[in-house]
């Protein structure tokens, strides 16, 4: 199949993920939490090109899957989450003549003490308001409702105290011991039950009294036992009564808790799954409460359901928690045309993304994949193929990708060319998807790239790039797991047909720049006035600038002790010659102290490129026989520094080779030994010692060649196969072989005066002598 780009160029998403709490008043008989993020605006979920936003519902959007966590959106605390409507509801009662301000106030941020006050005063029984409460001269017109609105206020103040958790962070901490339940408090209720003629004021009142006998049962389970409390009888007695709002669903929630608490999984799954279809603000409580057990107890939630909608609620429920494929076989039979279904494919797509890497069919029969794989694909086929679902488009789509992962690709285009006659003119996300898909299908069954592919490939590739640079942006649309396939497999074909430029440019990697000649190629094609299309395109995905590579190949020239050719790259290496050393390169201490180094204020820092210049400088005068042992000395601290046991590192640091780590085996593989050799260091260090008259300079560069020794020991035993990750500390240390120059100092140098300075300064040559005292 040829790659036919047909949609303009689209954009990418920005999905802010919330923290939001997960507890209501509908599960807080559940004791636990899910983890959201902070609000950070990370881009693609997880590594994945399939976005549930394009097909699914809005309403289910608490669950479309990622890896770490249930994506909750549009959510509030457990202490929130029904505020506005709580309010919203007691302004109709009052007919709108008592403002939100007000109401919101007094229902939701005033203590017990405070609305006592605030009730003493509107009944005329004290003159002065309490400071902070809002102005009450609005209830004086509506004396008998704020007479009933500030006796309910009181109870459900005191309900409070046992009811409403201490903040949104309270399930990190226990239980708290002083949440009491009040046997008064429960006389209140259903006095005030008793004499209420209102039906909002009553509906309220039951709701508290609902609640109360749950809290009861949580919080005092063996007083509720011995006084022979039935919250179920007391629901079941009272119930009809009230409409069907979410005041009801409230008090359903609780009762679902108390049936939680007991251990009667079934009957509280079942009337969680009742809140969870009743509205929006019901369906994460909802669905996080919702936890069958064991398939006994699932059976038994199953054999509650009243007809054949609730059914379908428990199987999408259990979908959501356990076992998308399942519920999507039973959705499936119950109602075909569910949206419900919708909700559970994109999750399974979504998990096969994250977890179906290995499931690939590679094998030349076409049969290595693995058995869940296998199942899940068949049944997505046959039920895309049936045209009886809700959206059509979204199981072509998703049986297309799920074939595609799979590595059945021919099954997959199938799917693809059927969803791409579907697509609404009008719907850029679902365009977008469908060319996300497409694109990658065609670059997993591409072969060789020629003229003619690369062509083709020109508007996708600035598609991807105008994605990944935030410069197009198409809301919710996944393409991260798109992006970096499209990068890996362009840079395996070309690899493969031995084009290591093109390779480069979509997949750096460390070892193409251990060639010059790769590197001059890379950078003519960088230089190169008349790019292509193509080139163009591949362009955008390389991050490395032409200067960064003038860096490169100039720092590897030092290493080569080729600072004369070096200088004129670092003059056109940008900003990275203008880099500061943190200290100065050509000091050097008997004992590395890189921080002591870093903490000396220098007047005028070296610059990468002074560094250079100054090397130049220095070379020059060796050559020239002047001063050479001081000159040779300055060379070795210098090579020394800029090693991976110098001061100097940064010198190597870069987008290419890499930046610091703990061990040397942390280093970027092709440039390992160059940055830990210290050979050229010891080279200049011998050549100071032989022109030196001084005994004691004499002395000074052997202990200085013994650490460059010292140095390649350890690199053997760091990049040691078995030493991998392995951190050597000052003992271990001690067990490298110490090497010749030690033996030197000892036999040569041992009467002149700086030799007592090396004994004070190292630990490891005091240990060398004790060892080695005949």
């Amino acid at each position: 199949m040829n790659y036919r780009p047909k949609m303009p160029l689209l954009s990418m998403p920005k999905i802010s993920r919330k923290f939001l709490l997960i507890f209501s008043v509908c599960s807080v008989a559940i004791a636990g939490i899910v983890y959201a993020c902070g609000d950070g605006g990370w881009d693609d979920e997880d590594n994945s090109s399939f976005a549930p936003q394009a097909f699914v519902s809005e309403d289910y959007s608490p669950f479309f899957y990622t890896s770490w966590t249930t994506l909750y959106i549009n959510g509030s605390s457990s202490n929130s989450r029904y505020n506005e409507s709580i309010v919203t509801e007691w302004q109709q009662w009052f007919k709108n003549k008592i403002d939100s301000t007000t109401l919101d106030a007094l229902l939701l941020r005033s203590s017990e003490s405070r609305v006592d006050s605030a009730a003493l005063y509107v009944k005329g029984k004290i003159k002065v308001l309490p400071e902070g409460l809002p102005q009450l001269k609005q209830f004086k017109s509506e004396k008998k409702k704020a007479d009933l609105f500030f006796n309910y206020l009181q109870i459900a103040k005191a309900a409070e105290s046992y009811a409403v958790g201490p903040g949104e962070f309270s399930w990190y901490a226990p239980e708290k011991q002083d949440r009491q339940i009040s046997a008064e408090l429960e006389q209140q209720l259903l006095t005030a039950m008793k004499k209420e003629k209102d039906p909002f004021i009553r509906e309220r009142l039951w709701f508290q009294t609902v609640r109360y006998y749950y809290f009861l049962c949580r919080l005092d389970r063996e007083r509720y036992n011995n006084d022979k409390y039935d919250l179920p009888a007391y629901f079941a007695s009272t119930e009809a009564e009230f409409p069907k709002n979410t005041l009801y669903y409230r008090s359903l929630g609780y009762l679902a808790g108390y049936y939680y608490l007991r251990a009667d999984y079934s009957q509280a799954n079942y009337l969680y799954s009742k809140g969870y279809d009743y509205a929006l603000n019901f369906k994460i409580p909802s669905q996080w409460s919702f936890r069958p057990q064991e398939e006994k107890d699932w059976e038994a939630t199953l054999a509650l359901a009243k007809n054949t909608d609730e059914k379908i609620t428990l199987w999408h429920l259990l979908g959501t928690t356990k076992d998308e494929l399942r519920a999507i076989e039973e959705i499936y039979k119950l109602n075909p045309a569910s949206e419900k279904l919708d909700l559970l494919l994109s999750r399974l797509i979504n998990k096969r993304e994250l977890n179906g890497s290995g499931l690939r069919d590679q094998s030349e029969g076409g049969q290595a994949i693995h058995a869940e794989a296998v199942r899940e694909i068949k049944i997505v086929n046959s039920i895309a193929g049936s045209g009886r679902v809700h959206q059509p488009i979204l199981w072509k789509m998703g049986a297309g990708y799920l074939n595609a992962l799979a590595g059945r690709y021919t099954d997959a285009r199938k799917f693809y060319d059927e969803a791409e006659k579907m697509l609404p003119a009008d719907n850029q996300l679902l365009k977008a998807q469908y060319r996300l898909l497409d694109w990658t299908l065609y670059l997993n069954t591409l072969q060789k790239i020629d003229a003619e592919a690369e062509a083709k490939m020109v508007a996708p590739l600035n598609w991807l790039a105008e994605l990944s640079q935030e410069k197009e942006v198409i809301t919710d649309l996944r393409y991260s797991r798109a992006l970096g396939e499209s990068l890996t497999i362009l840079a395996n074909l070309y690899t493969k047909q031995g084009e290591l430029v093109k390779a480069n440019c979509f997949r750096p990697m460390p070892q193409f720049y251990k060639s010059n000649n790769q590197i001059n190629a890379l950078k003519a094609l960088l230089a190169k006035t008349n790019q292509s299309a193509f080139e163009k395109a591949m362009l955008r995905f390389y991050p490395v600038k032409l200067e960064q590579l003038n860096y490169l190949q100039a720092s590897q020239l030092v290493y080569l002790d080729q600072p004369e050719r070096a200088l004129e790259l670092m003059q056109q290496a940008g900003a990275d010659a203008s880099l500061t050393f943190q200290g100065n390169p050509f000091n050097m201490r008997l004992v590395d102290c890189h921080d002591c180094d870093h903490a000396q204020v220098l007047k005028t820092p070296f610059t990468n490129l002074s560094f250079v210049e100054t090397l130049v400088k220095i070379k020059a005068q060796v050559a020239q026989g002047k001063d050479v042992s001081r000159n040779a000395s300055l060379l070795a601290n210098a090579y020394y520094n800029i090693s991976y046991y110098g001061n100097g590192r940064s010198f190597y640091q870069s987008d290419i080779t890499g930046s610091l780590g703990n061990l040397p085996s942390d280093l970027s593989a092709p440039f390992r030994d160059v940055f830990t050799s210290n050979k050229l260091a010891e080279r200049y260090y011998l050549l100071a010692r032989k022109m030196s008259a001084s005994k004691d300079l004499q002395t000074k560069y052997t202990f200085l060649a013994s650490k460059c020794e010292r140095n390649a020991s350890y690199n053997a035993v760091y990049f040691a196969p078995e030493n991998k990750d392995t951190y050597y500390g000052y003992n271990d240390l001690l067990k490298i072989p110490a090497g010749q120059y030690y033996a030197q100092l000892k036999k040569d140098f041992s009467n002149s005066a700086f030799y007592n300075d090396i004994i004070n300064e190292c630990g490891y040559f005091r240990t060398y002598l004790s060892k080695n005292n005949n």
